[in-house]
């Protein structure tokens, strides 16, 4: 499972959205896209962890 692939989705989820910073919804993915990018080897390690513990598949269909 890749990191950019999760924030390739977020990205598509905050822009089917108007930039509203009163909406819980629009808040919680613009600011999830932005710490994930910012801690993408620390997210990585993350996706890998959950790959091995049988959390998560290796890859997700898109």
């Amino acid at each position: 499972m890749k990191a950019e692939k999760i924030l390739a989705e977020l990205n598509r989820l905050r822009h089917d959205l108007d930039p509203d910073p009163g909406d819980i919804e629009w808040v919680a993915l613009e600011h999830a896209f932005c710490f994930i990018s910012y801690r993408m080897g620390e997210f990585q390690a993350y996706l890998d962890e959950q790959v091995r513990l049988g959390n998560l598949p290796d890859d997700i269909e898109t």
